[in-house]
C-alpha cells in the first residue's frame, strides 16, 4: 500500500464507524450524508482488503482486522489533532465554558464539593454538570460527551486516560446509643445488622442479591477471606443515605473514611476502625485521549489533582 495515495479522510471514518457501529451515527457524527458514508466504507474495505464492520444480530460488528486497526488509527488521529490544534490559552477567570463530570456520590460529596468551592473564586463562570454513573456508558465517556469519569473503577478501557486522586481506608459508622460502641469487636460486628454501599457503575444497574457475596463488594471480599459474613438489612447506592441509617441504634455501615468524616460532628453517630482489614480503595478520574491535549481540560485536571491531594493530606 502507498500510503501517499491514501484519503487521510477515510482513517477519520473508519475510526467514527468503529466507535459508533453503526453507518447512520458515523454520517451524523461526521455531518456528511449516509451514502456518502456508505461509500466511505466501501473503499475502506477496499483498502484493507476486508469487510471491517458486518452486519449481525448485535448490529454492526467489527472484523478482527478492524479491533486491530482502531487503537492503531485512535493513536494516530489523536495525535494528529493535538499537533494541528491550535495554540489557545484558557483562562478560567472568564471562561463560561461546561464540563459534564460523571461521578458518583461518594466522589461528589467529598472531592467536588471542595472542587466547587474553588472554582467559585478561580472560575466563577465555569458550570459543573455533575452527572451519575448510570446516566451514562463507557463510549460516552471515549467519545468526549462526558469530559470525565470520576469513581472507584475495576477495569476501564484501555484507550482512557486515568489517574488516581487519592487512596482511602474504610471506616464504620454506628448510632451512639449502640451498644457496640463500647466493645467493637469482630464477633459482635458480626452479629450486629448493616448498611451495604456501594459505587453505581456505568450505565443502568440492577438489584443486588445478597447470597452473592463476590458481587458486593471490597468489605464482604474481606469477610469471605476469614470465613466471615454480614447480615445486610439495607442495600442503598447512596452515601449520605447510609449514614442518616446509621442512625438507627441497631445498624452499622461500612464505607469509605472520607464519606464518613462528612458527619464527624454530629452527636448522633461515632466512628470506629473496622475489627478486621479491609485495603484501601483507589478513587480515580478517567477521560478521552480526544480531551487530553484541550487547555481547559488540563486545567481542570490540574485543579481537582490539587485539590485531592489537599484532602488527602488532613
Amino acid at each position: 500500500m502507498n500510503i501517499a495515495k491514501v484519503d487521510l479522510n477515510l482513517l477519520v471514518y473508519l475510526d467514527v464507524l468503529l466507535r459508533e457501529g453503526s453507518v447512520t451515527r458515523a454520517a451524523n457524527q461526521l455531518s456528511i450524508t449516509q451514502p456518502a458514508m456508505s461509500n466511505g466504507l466501501k473503499r475502506l474495505r477496499d483498502l484493507f482488503k476486508d469487510p471491517l464492520l458486518v452486519r449481525t444480530s448485535e448490529g454492526m460488528t467489527p472484523t478482527k482486522r478492524a479491533l486491530e486497526l482502531q487503537p492503531v488509527i485512535r493513536d494516530v488521529l489523536s495525535k494528529l489533532e493535538a499537533s494541528i490544534q491550535p495554540e489557545t490559552d484558557f483562562v478560567p477567570e472568564t471562561s463560561k465554558r461546561t464540563f459534564r463530570i460523571m461521578a458518583s456520590d461518594y466522589a461528589e460529596s467529598t472531592l467536588l464539593l471542595e472542587v466547587i468551592r474553588q472554582l467559585a473564586n478561580a472560575a466563577p463562570n465555569i458550570t459543573l454538570d455533575m452527572i451519575t454513573p448510570s446516566d451514562v456508558t463507557f463510549h460516552d465517556v471515549e467519545q468526549g460527551r462526558v469530559d470525565m469519569a470520576i469513581n472507584r473503577f475495576e477495569e476501564l478501557p484501555l484507550s482512557f486516560h486515568q489517574k488516581v486522586v487519592w487512596y482511602d481506608r474504610f471506616a464504620c459508622v454506628v448510632s451512639s446509643n449502640n451498644p457496640i460502641v463500647n466493645d467493637f469487636t469482630l464477633q459482635n460486628y458480626i452479629d450486629s445488622k448493616h448498611i451495604w454501599v456501594s459505587k453505581t457503575g456505568f450505565g443502568v444497574g440492577v438489584g443486588i442479591d445478597p447470597n452473592e457475596v463476590q458481587k458486593l463488594g471490597w468489605v464482604d471480599a474481606e469477610l469471605t477471606k476469614i470465613g466471615q459474613k454480614r447480615d445486610i438489612r439495607v442495600f442503598t447506592r447512596h452515601y449520605h443515605v447510609a449514614l442518616q441509617l446509621a442512625k438507627i441504634k441497631n445498624l452499622v455501615a461500612t464505607l469509605p473514611s472520607k464519606a464518613a468524616a462528612l458527619y464527624e460532628n454530629d452527636p448522633n453517630i461515632v466512628i470506629l476502625d473496622p475489627p478486621f482489614d479491609i485495603p484501601p480503595i483507589g478513587l480515580k478520574m478517567a477521560w478521552s485521549a480526544l480531551l487530553h491535549h484541550d487547555a481547559g481540560h488540563i486545567w481542570l485536571r490540574r485543579l481537582i489533582t490539587e485539590v485531592g491531594d489537599a484532602l488527602s493530606a488532613q
